[in-house]
């Protein structure tokens, strides 16, 4: 499925397949909007401009910006998860082993 996401590094609207998180552009991050593919797609070139200024000012963004709720169930949310989880490798001597004090021998 189709997403609007907004750069303002770039200051470009992109058309992105998944909730992605960074620009493919510039790789800064990038702000999903709520406005549908086919809203966008039926937009003339001048509409577009003038979305892309409203995007541009941080208020008008953060109306139209929208946050996906389902991340913590994406592929790139696990992997990072993952890749933070994985427990740091600690090394030790280990004592030299002694007499077993309570052994028993079979015969």
């Amino acid at each position: 499925m189709m997403y609007m996401h907004y750069c303002k590094r770039c200051q470009r609207v992109h058309m992105l397949n998944g909730h992605k998180q960074f620009c493919p552009r510039c790789q800064g991050v990038i702000t999903e909007l709520k406005l549908s593919y086919l809203d966008y797609a039926s937009m003339d070139e001048s509409q577009r401009v003038s979305f892309t200024v409203c995007c541009a000012d941080d208020e008008q963004l953060r109306k139209l910006s929208t946050t996906y709720r389902m991340y913590k169930y994406s592929k790139w949310y696990k992997e990072l998860q993952r890749q933070l989880a994985q427990p740091a490798i600690h090394t030790y001597t280990a004592p030299e082993p002694g007499p077993l004090e309570n052994a028993v021998s079979i015969v």
